[in-house]
Formats: structure tokens, C-alpha cells, sequence
């Protein structure tokens, strides 16, 4: 069936065609969390204190993605090269030790995060006015752990058995409620931010409940077993050593929110925490069609690998830097023409509009280079190179951002150094990442497939 085999067609149409759905499914799946910060950005009588509150919060929700990604991206890439070699007992084994990981970790840091929120919340930067719209909105978010650990980390072994189609509806039932019920329990109900937690947290487990139902039903091509739950040490080592790059990018996620969250209520208070919050809105937002077409290459890249076609998975490289490279740059220039555009969708507090434009410029700065991250960390992760992933997800954010954001600012930059660490990290961390996945894998590559 052409919609399974990747190893037929065009490589650049079977990239395109998982991305595309992938893309719409990260749309919607953001949705979960963006449209909260767009409403809460528009609640009367809070001006930037909500959205401040929700970016504390924003280090423990990349903890879970964290986790998330830890097993999802781990599974989904060695499901795939055993799909493609055949090996079809040992990839339905792969999915069933990835629910089972994915399931016991949520419970674990369900119960760690809730019960140490308080302190945690003050250790990430926050005050005691923002302090009470964080705590509002994470002691209800964080009971939909499991769901949304659930969901996001399986829906890619939907989209590794050819059915990108049905990965989009797992998130678009769900976003669609969120949708519904944001304004009803924000306004309606006058929850406020324990509104928006509430209708995310009802929406992820419609989503939750959507995947499950596929990945057990007869559509699926390979399906969660009872047989196959048990967790098989040998097989849950590697799937987190895959893993690892995904978690580390997400980990170092969470660290350089810490550490951007307290450096800026150092040097510029509350007001600089709400603008990193809309930010980094803002960059997920804008990084979709790239994530998408990388993420929707790994399977495609996988599966040649596994049949040995190495040609293809070196078209398949091509395909993702060249289309990367392009879409940042029109992102870049985006941001450089309409910064209060972007702005204004999150908030209407005109002096966070002012003093975010800037910021929002220099965050961007360059951003045309995250595309080379981006192709060097997919390809590696894609192929098994776990080792090469990591080290470059601990360069570009651990070696780079977090010394840089704590040093900038001392040397007269203020808070504009904390924004100017993004682009410099994306500079030298996405060069040296792409420059190593050509030497070290494209053209070993070549050498194989002659």
C-alpha cells in the first residue's frame, strides 16, 4: 500500500505527505495551550500579571513534554526501522513498552509536581501577585498529565504506520473542545486562568481516549497488546537512549525557562517574564511547518534506512534542510515587518506591546539557522544516532543559551541580553549540528549506497 511503504514515490511527496497532517495535528495540538495565553492576554483587569503567571508555569509543562518526548520519539523511530525491516512482532512490542512508560511516568510526576508546586513556583522567578495565577492555572493543569502524556507521545506511531490523517483527528477533537469550552469557563463561568486549565485538561483526555481507541481497534496496522505491556528492560533502554535527544531538547527547554524566568525578574520584573511568555507563543507557533516537515520526515527516513534504501534517506536530508531554510527565512522577515502584529494577538497591554517589540526582533534574529538544527538533530535521531542528538541538544542550549543569559545581562546589555542569547545559540549550535551531520552521516550514506 503506497500510503504505508515509503520506500515507493517521490521521497520529497511521502515527507510532504506525512507533514502536512502533522502539521495541522501540532496546529491544533497548540491550540491547547496557545489559545489559553490568548485569552488570558485579554481578561480584564489583569494587564500582564495572568500572562506572567502562566510562563512560571511553563518550565513544569516542558518537564512533562519531556518525558513525552523521552519515549515518544524514542519508540516511534525504532517502531518505524523495524516496520520497515519486517520485524512486526518486535515493533507492536516497541509500541505497547512506550504506552506503559509513557502511563507509569505521568503518575510519577503528576504526584511530584503537584505537591511541590509552591515552592517550585518561587524558585522559577515568581512573585507573590504572579504567584497566584500560576498556582491557579498549574494545580488544575497538571491533572491531565497522563492524558496529555498519553496522546502526544503515541500519536506518532499512528503517523509511522501511514495514517498522518487520523494522527491530525487525535488532536482535532480535542482542540475543537478546547475552543468551545475556553470562553465558557474563562468568561462564562468567570474561572478565569483555572478556566483555561480545566478546558485543556477535558480536552486532552478526548484526545487521549481518540488515540487509544485507534491504537487497540482493527484500522491500526499494529496495535497496543496486553501481551506486549510488561516493560522489557533491554527494549526500554533503548527506547529511552533514542529518546534521549528529544528529552534533552525539552529538558534544556525547561532549564533555560528557569533560568530566562529569573534572570528577567532580576533585571526587568514581572513585565519581561509576560513578554518571554508571549515569545515563546509566538515561536511555537511560527517553528510548526519546520518541526512538522522534520518530524514527518523521521518515519519516512526510518523506514528507508531499515529496507537499506540509503539514497532515498539522503534525498529525504536534502528535502528537509533546503524547505527548512526556506520557510524560517520568510518566518524571520515576518517578524522583522509586524512585531506589534504578533504581539497584539496575545495581549492588550500597551506597554507590553512596546517593550516586546524589541525583544520579540532580537529573539529572531537569524532565525533561518534553527533550520540547520532542526535537520541535523531529525536526520541523527531518525537513523539511531543517538549519541550525535544528544550532544547537540546539550550544545545549543545547555553549553550556549544558559551560560549566555545569565552573562549578557552583566555586561550592559540588561534584558535584551537575555533575548540575544536565542540567536546566538541557534548560530553555533544549528552550524556545528548540520556541519556534523554531513561528514558523519550523509556522506557515509553515499559511501554505503555505492
Amino acid at each position: 500500500m503506497q500510503s504505508t511503504d515509503f520506500s515507493k514515490g517521490k521521497v520529497w511527496r511521502n515527507i510532504v505527505a506525512q507533514s502536512i497532517p502533522l502539521v495541522l495535528a501540532q496546529l491544533i495540538q497548540l491550540l491547547y495551550n496557545v489559545v489559553d495565553r490568548i485569552y488570558i492576554g485579554h481578561l480584564p483587569g489583569t494587564d500582564s500579571m495572568a500572562l506572567t503567571g502562566i510562563g512560571l508555569a511553563f518550565p513544569l509543562t516542558s518537564l512533562i513534554a519531556a518525558f513525552t518526548f523521552l519515549f515518544g520519539t524514542g519508540g516511534t523511530p525504532l517502531f518505524s526501522i523495524s516496520r520497515g525491516a519486517g520485524e512486526e512482532e518486535r515493533a507492536e512490542k516497541i509500541l505497547g513498552n512506550t504506552f506503559s512508560l509513557l502511563f507509569y511516568t505521568s503518575v510519577v510526576l503528576l504526584l511530584f509536581c503537584y505537591v511541590l508546586r509552591r515552592p517550585i513556583l518561587y524558585l522559577f522567578g515568581a512573585s507573590d501577585d504572579s504567584y497566584l495565577y500560576a498556582d491557579a492555572y498549574l494545580k488544575i493543569y497538571l491533572l491531565g498529565t497522563s492524558f496529555s502524556m498519553l496522546s502526544t507521545g503515541l500519536n506518532g506511531f499512528i503517523n509511522a504506520q501511514g495514517f498522518p490523517r487520523t494522527g491530525m483527528l487525535t488532536t482535532l477533537l480535542g482542540a475543537m473542545l478546547n475552543l468551545v469550552l475556553d470562553p465558557v469557563f474563562i468568561f462564562g463561568l468567570h474561572m478565569g486562568v483555572s478556566g483555561a486549565a480545566l478546558a485543556t485538561v477535558l480536552s486532552q483526555c478526548v484526545s487521549c481516549i481518540w488515540v487509544l481507541k485507534f491504537l487497540t481497534g482493527r484500522t491500526a496496522l499494529l496495535r497496543i497488546k496486553k501481551a506486549n505491556l510488561q516493560i522489557d528492560r533491554k527494549l526500554a533502554g533503548e527506547i529511552t537512549a533514542l529518546g534521549m535527544p528529544g528529552f534533552i531538547m525539552q529538558g534544556t527547554n525547561c532549564m533555560v525557562q528557569v533560568v530566562c524566568n529569573a534572570t528577567l525578574k532580576i533585571y526587568g520584573g514581572d513585565l519581561y517574564i509576560g513578554i518571554m511568555t508571549v515569545i515563546n507563543s509566538a515561536r511555537e507557533i511560527l517553528s510548526l511547518p519546520v518541526i512538522g516537515i522534520t518530524n514527518g520526515a523521521q518515519p519516512v527516513l526510518g523506514y528507508n534506512y531499515g529496507a537499506k534504501k540509503f539514497q532515498r534517506v539522503r534525498q529525504g536530508i536534502q528535502f528537509m534542510a533546503v524547505s527548512g531554510i526556506a520557510y524560517t527565512l520568510l518566518a524571520w522577515l515576518l517578524v522583522v515587518l509586524s512585531p506589534h502584529l504578533l504581539l497584539s494577538v496575545f495581549t492588550e497591554d500597551i506597554t507590553m506591546i512596546e517593550a516586546g517589540a524589541g525583544a520579540l526582533r532580537l529573539y529572531f534574529f537569524g532565525y533561518f539557522f534553527m533550520a540547520f538544527q532542526f535537520t541535523g538533530q531529525s536526520a541523527f535521531t531518525a537513523l539511531g544516532y543517538s549519541r550525535y542528538a544528544i550532544f547537540f541538544s546539550l550544545l545549543r542550549k545547555a553549553v550556549i543559551v544558559v551560560p549566555l543569559t545569565i552573562l549578557l545581562p552583566k555586561f550592559g546589555t540588561g534584558v535584551n541580553g537575555v533575548f540575544l542569547a536565542e540567536p546566538v545559540s541557534n548560530a553555533a549550535g544549528g552550524l556545528a549540528c548540520f556541519i556534523t551531520m554531513y561528514f558523519a552521516l550523509y556522506r557515509k550514506l553515499k559511501n554505503t549506497a555505492a
